[in-house]
């Protein structure tokens, strides 16, 4: 299969936008879309997660119903959202189309009765039981229309008058094409659709599959659905830009600032699971960049809130609770993707957490405090003056996380309560706020300065291991173990361990117990570990470490922190390496390791670690490489062999190709084809496995891409022209965990590039 992505007419787009009034640049959010809903973010469930590619009038009134039922609409999750596939879709020509060129509602999926649309039927029913509905559109007129030039309603005009010939994002049916809203006609055939959905009874539409250049389809619809006299939220998807986030805020109520959260990574095309840690923690970052857009009618939506089904969510029941304090500290619309149907209880207890939702449902959106590779920590002040702040561990070991009031914005104060909204236990903090947080966990904490100590509260203590730096192939490191007495109150019979894997030697000078902490001290001792020398890329060593104490008479509480060590080995000449985001690299005999994060390895981002061969790649070069393994961080993650005219210019260098496994997506061969340093073509085959090989072959400004699965008998993956290709470009071997602040692993070997011709193609 070839997909290619072209970035055609971008300037006119531009400068039409101009002449519309709309802004195509960034910074602080406009006024959101005075619409007059949006005021708080929106909760409610969407079909697409569970029920994806087949909604039907029966289904969406179960989940309907279960809303009701469970509860939840009486916590405020009122929305009952249609996605993809409730339209008649026929093929590649476009969904169907009615008189006036709209979509046709697939009458097996949702039957009409009497005179009622189907469509229609279901929103009926759900209004009956108290709660709002929601359909699905995209950007543009169906391919259908135009061919059949169907009448605009209540105009002269017709489909070809209007359309363009520029493909617009459907994903899942194709067929649509642009609409140039210079013509008339244009504006009356979004409000013949949106007069439609209205009478329909909808109260919220998406948009799926906008893009910089539909800003005019934003323009549109905002317009039209305004015109209709009913409020209808509008809603933006996905993955939008932030340089537009002011025309987003402007003209609707809520924007998709990633891609999907669900894995797509379920047996026999499984919804189950819903979702991975991954596409959880890859949010963080959104968050933190989108956080001053959000607001009173409008905000940063983050997806589906993957919560309600137990296991078959995908989460561990720690990560589901940093899903849901991350989207509230976000004020992000929480949206269920699950089956209501059938609702773990305690995940229903999460749902339900009314201390959580208000912070959700305030409408401020948290600003990142701090950030390293394992944690992060987020707060915003709420109008009384508290602070609700999220610690979270993004690592896969109990970790102390750690903030300061200060830090918070807090005023100076004797003392302060710390209440943990999950738990709703007190505890109370002279300043120092910190907790021992499980893996993909998180404490969220509402926090609030007390002139006199907190009655009652039982101090804030914490242990935290601290490695000195150190190279990353060293095996000598040295840890200090700190408990923290973080409040006003003394601890007593204190004492500290540490303990590693067989084969470690971990030892110690310093006092590891004490008879009592102090409120604001620490217990600290140091201690050597040398850890066995490994032929393995990466060799990793998990610590724990172990606190005790006790607090008045009470009985021994116990603390626990761990960390991995992973040990690498230098990377040698005549190999260089090289990163665009979070990597390490390892050279151990034939064998070459990358370790690396990266959102995505297309488009316009281009985040990846390498150890490439400068200058290595010219006319007649036939690269090779063994794949070993590859971490699962995404069904998107790419390994695999690089060539670009110079591999440190990420965002710039032409000549720029990639021959790539993947773990869900078989084997890619993507290139840029119009020199300006942005993946933007594809063509892909076969299901990857492990190990394979892999094989690149140029001739001219022509390159081969092979795979193999037993170093015999080679697949062709395609054949592409890069014309900007340099005379000698760098080669070498790429990894991106396509997860961004997740760390993917691959291996390979026998990575050789040698002069070669026609003859050396298989």
């Amino acid at each position: 299969m070839r997909r290619q992505i072209r970035g055609a007419m971008a300037a006119f787009t531009g400068a039409l936008l101009l002449t519309m009034g709309i802004t195509a640049g960034g910074g602080q959010s406009a006024q959101a879309d005075d619409n007059g809903v949006g005021l708080k973010p929106v909760l409610g469930w969407s079909s697409w997660s569970f029920v994806r590619r087949n909604p039907t009038a029966q289904t969406i009134e179960a989940q309907a119903k279960a809303l009701k039922t469970s509860g939840l609409a009486k916590n405020g999750y009122v929305y009952a959202n249609v996605d993809d596939f409730w339209y008649q879709c026929p093929g590649s020509q476009g969904p169907d189309v009615d008189q006036y060129g709209r979509w046709v509602t697939d009458p097996a999926k949702f039957p009409p009765r009497g005179g009622e649309n189907g469509v229609q039927v279901v929103a009926d029913y759900v209004h009956s039981l108290g709660l709002k509905f929601g359909l699905y559109v995209t950007p543009g007129i169906s391919q259908q229309a135009v061919a059949q030039n169907t009448a605009i309603e209540g105009t002269p005009y017709h489909a070809r008058d209007i359309a363009t010939s520029t493909t617009e994002n459907n994903y899942n049916c194709g067929g649509m094409v642009g609409i140039d809203y210079t013509k008339p006609g244009a504006q009356s055939f979004i409000d013949s659709w949106a007069g439609q959905f209205a009478g329909w009874g909808i109260d919220y539409l998406k948009i799926d599959g906008v893009g910089t250049p539909d800003q005019q389809d934003v323009q549109a619809w905002s317009d039209a659905l305004k015109h209709t006299g009913r409020p209808i939220h509008l809603e933006l998807s996905n993955n939008l830009d932030i340089n537009n986030a002011a025309t987003w805020s402007k003209l609707s109520n809520g924007w998709r600032t990633g891609g999907d959260i669900e894995c797509y990574c379920g047996p026999d095309d499984s919804s189950y699971p819903l979702t991975t840690w991954a596409s959880v923690a890859s949010r963080f970052d959104q968050v933190a960049a989108w956080a001053p857009y959000g607001g009173p009618g409008g905000y940063n939506d983050y997806d589906s809130l993957e919560i309600g089904n137990g296991d078959h969510n995908g989460l561990t029941p720690d990560e589901r609770r940093t899903q849901m304090s991350l989207w509230s500290l976000a004020a992000s619309p929480l949206i269920l993707g699950t089956d209501l149907t059938h609702l773990d209880s305690a995940d229903l207890a999460l749902l339900k957490n009314t201390d959580v939702l208000a912070v959700d449902q305030d409408g401020i959106d948290a600003q990142r405090i701090s950030s390293d590779p394992d944690s992060q920590v987020f707060a915003k002040t709420e109008p009384d003056g508290d602070v609700v702040v999220g610690l979270f561990n993004t690592g896969s070991a109990p970790r102390e996380v750690a903030t300061t009031a200060a830090a918070l914005g807090l005023p100076a104060a004797r003392d302060y309560a710390l209440r943990d909204l999950w738990s709703d236990r007190v505890t109370e903090s002279a300043g120092r706020i910190a907790a021992n947080v499980p893996p993909h966990g998180v404490v969220l904490y509402r926090v609030h300065p007390s002139r006199h100590a907190v009655a009652g509260a039982a101090p804030d203590v914490s242990l935290a291991l601290d490695w000195a730096p150190a190279s990353s192939d060293s095996t000598t490191r040295t840890v200090t173990a700190v408990l923290s007495d973080n409040g006003s109150r003394p601890i007593t019979d204190t004492g500290l361990t540490l303990t590693g894997p067989s084969g470690t030697k971990i030892t110690t000078h310093s006092p590891t117990s004490a008879r009592t902490i102090r409120g604001g001290h620490a217990l600290k001792a140091v201690y050597s570990v040398s850890i066995p020398p490994s032929a393995e890329l990466f060799a990793s060593s998990d610590f724990q470490g172990t606190a005790g104490y006790r607090l008045r008479s009470d009985g021994r509480t116990r603390l626990t922190a761990g960390d991995t060590i992973t040990v690498n080995h230098q990377v040698t000449a005549p190999y260089r390496t090289f990163a665009s985001t979070t990597a390490s690299f390892s050279e151990s005999g034939s064998r070459l390791g990358i370790r690396a994060q990266g959102a995505d390895l297309y488009n316009g981002t281009n985040e990846y670690g390498t150890v490439y061969l400068p200058g290595a790649e010219h006319d007649g070069s036939v690269t090779t490489v063994k794949l070993d393994s590859q971490s699962n961080t995404s069904v998107w993650a790419k390994a695999g062999i690089m060539v670009r005219n110079d591999i440190t210019q990420p965002d710039t260098s032409a000549g720029y190709l990639a021959l790539v496994a993947t773990p869900a997506n078989g084997y890619l061969l993507d290139w840029d084809s119009d020199g300006d340093g942005k993946l933007d073509s594809q063509d892909s085959t076969g299901s990857a496995t492990y190990p394979s090989w892999l094989k690149l072959v140029r001739d001219g400004t022509t390159y081969s891409g092979y795979y193999s699965t037993d170093d015999t008998t080679w697949n062709l993956v395609g054949t592409i022209t890069v014309p900007t290709a340099a005379a000698t470009q760098d080669v070498g071997l790429t990894q991106t965990s396509h997860a961004s602040g997740t760390t993917g692993e691959a291996d390979f070997d026998s990575f050789t590039t040698t002069p070669g011709g026609a003859a050396d193609r298989p």
